[in-house]
């Protein structure tokens, strides 16, 4: 199987670009946001690689990073998903984003990718809630408070769902819980502030 490609950018289209590997151009179908990463024709790029093999084809879809692959791999463990619709997810939202509206039960931010309406959406947020890939306090974006940004890595807030996870709680819920808690207290909260709210978030 191939994990990974590394090469040169020969053609880039709409939904795939061919790379070529020692002479050899492999087609790789990717996402629009792993598309619009890509250097120029003639540069070097790598992407690591899901490889499907049919009866009658074989077919590799790339992306720019490992966390996207998994992505890739867990939405089509959902119902009524396949890899068109996974990518169409991740042309619209990034991984840490995915991950945030999911942990959040935003609906309405993964009904924003083509094709996936309110029912899917919930599907989604349903089937995935518990299988959040391991993504870190600081990789998951916290959301921000009225006009403010969210907090910067190894702030209160980060350093709040941190302290959750080393409780014992999982990664999903103590976001969602610092999450909350962020909402109510503003971003001036410090970080004991905020892990007292998300336990409190957390009990109910």
């Amino acid at each position: 199987m191939i994990g990974k490609l590394k090469g040169l950018v020969d053609e880039v289209h709409e939904d795939h670009v061919i790379l070529d590997v020692g002479g050899v151009g492999y087609l790789v179908s990717c996402s629009a946001r792993t598309l619009a990463a890509l250097p120029r024709a003639g540069e070097r790029a790598a992407l690591f690689i899901e490889t499907y093999v049919r009866e009658d084809q074989i077919r590799l879809f790339g992306f720019s990073s490992e966390a996207e692959r998994d992505w890739f791999r867990l939405l089509q463990g959902v119902q009524g998903i396949g890899t068109k619709t996974a990518l169409a997810l991740l042309s619209t939202l990034t991984a840490p984003e995915l991950a945030q509206a999911i942990a959040l039960g935003d609906k309405a931010m993964v009904a924003r990718a083509p094709g996936v309406g309110p029912r899917v959406a919930t599907r989604i947020i349903t089937e995935l809630k518990d299988k959040l890939p391991g993504f870190t306090a600081n990789d998951l974006a916290l959301p921000a408070v009225g006009a403010a940004a969210a907090p910067e890595r190894g702030g209160p807030a980060a350093d709040a769902v941190s302290a959750l996870v080393n409780l014992g709680y999982g990664a999903p819920q103590a976001h969602a819980a610092i999450a909350a808690a962020l909402r109510g207290a503003g971003e001036g909260a410090t970080t004991e502030a905020l892990i007292r709210l998300g336990l409190r978030e957390l009990a109910k």
